[in-house]
């Protein structure tokens, strides 16, 4: 991850488990159980893997938290942003750590 830019995008567990198992978790190995409630199994799996992963997401580049894109638009649901509003903050996030790179 030290070459070029990473970008986190932080999306709570519970967003991502709701679009994880709406289209079945088949194709996710990590994810993928028979047994149980597949959204709870999921939220659970997500959790373990946030954390085990947590140092690394710390070390982003940039961060793009959902969560702070909702607060911001006085919304309550991240699940409603498009990919094109996320990618745009994700560019302004990049925007912000260029800048702060560079001591503008």
């Amino acid at each position: 991850m030290r070459r070029g830019i990473s970008v986190w995008l932080d999306v709570p567990v519970e967003a991502l488990a709701q679009r994880i198992t709406a289209v079945g978790t088949d194709s996710r190995p990590l994810l993928h159980s028979e047994a149980g409630n597949a959204y709870m199994e999921t939220v659970k799996r997500l959790s373990i893997i946030r954390e085990e992963r947590s140092e690394a997401y710390a070390n982003a580049n940039a961060r793009v938290s959902l969560e702070n894109m909702a607060a911001k638009l006085g919304q309550r649901d991240v699940s409603d942003f498009s990919p094109t509003a996320i990618a745009m903050e994700a560019l302004e996030q990049i925007k912000c750590f260029l800048i702060s790179e560079d001591g503008f």
